[in-house]
């Protein structure tokens, strides 16, 4: 199975594998059915979860129903139980960058937000948008999700300027990126060109980067006041294994 998934997210492009997933989601979620593992965006509970991974593949960290991942999981339960983001009365303008499946529809329902999508590829953005020169006014939005996106930006310095620019004085933005918290400083080699290379070094063959502890000071650096919240540590160690997280898996949360 590992070399299956492996194969079909190295050769399908991301927005086929986003309309494929609606049809092939039901399905595994029916014949995975149990009680070992729990994904707390649904609540559903299987008896295993999907591997995932372009380059090394971990085992049991797609989830069969929702088709999250740790970090999707881990971003959920820090926004339930931390923030009023489900539960906020005042209505609050959200910008969200290339949107998750999992989060999308959610999010789309809720009342109490203003929701917008943007990306250049995905099907699902409200806006088609390069992040380095986005069409949105100034200090206009009260929370802005970026998650897993500028590994992919060449010039992740503009990017991050522009989610600075668009968000509003005392916003928060929440920029997760894949970790290598054992380097110090952000790896980058743009002489790597095989894909196959490119996987193994970056863990995804589209990636420019590995991020070190050095990426929350960059943040900074743009002007963002950053709270590096090491959630799992807050969150019972039998909870950490049953929603399958990644221990020690750090959240970026950005103020304004």
């Amino acid at each position: 199975m590992k070399k299956l998934f492996k194969f079909i997210l190295n050769t399908i492009p991301r927005p086929i594998l986003i309309r494929l997933s609606i049809v092939v989601r039901p399905i595994l979620a029916l014949l995975l059915k149990g009680s070992r593992f729990t994904d707390p965006i649904d609540g559903k509970s299987f008896r295993m979860f999907l591997p995932y991974g372009y380059g090394n593949q971990r085992n049991n960290v797609l989830s069969p129903s929702t088709l999250s991942l740790e970090r999707h999981r881990l971003l959920w339960l820090y926004l339930q139980n931390e923030t009023d983001f489900f539960t906020a009365k005042e209505k609050k303008k959200v910008l969200h960058f290339a949107p998750e499946q999992e989060f999308y529809k959610r999010f789309k329902k809720q009342s109490n937000i203003e929701y917008t999508t943007t990306d250049l590829l995905s099907p699902l953005a409200d806006v088609k948008a390069d992040i380095c020169n986005l069409p949105f006014e100034d200090n206009h939005y009260d929370i802005i999700f970026c998650n897993h996106v500028l590994e992919h930006i060449p010039d992740d310095t503009k990017a991050m300027q522009e989610l600075y620019r668009v968000l509003k004085p005392g916003g928060m933005g929440i920029f997760q990126i894949p970790q290598d918290l054992s380097r110090a400083v952000t790896f980058s080699d743009d002489s790597i060109t095989d894909q196959k290379e490119r996987a193994k070094i970056f863990g995804q063959y589209d990636h420019v980067r590995v991020y070190g502890r050095d990426y929350f000071d960059k943040l900074r650096s743009i002007g963002f006041t950053v709270v590096e919240e090491d959630y799992t540590n807050k969150i019972a160690p039998e909870l950490v294994e049953k929603y399958c997280l990644a221990k020690g898996e750090i959240i970026p949360i950005c103020y304004k």
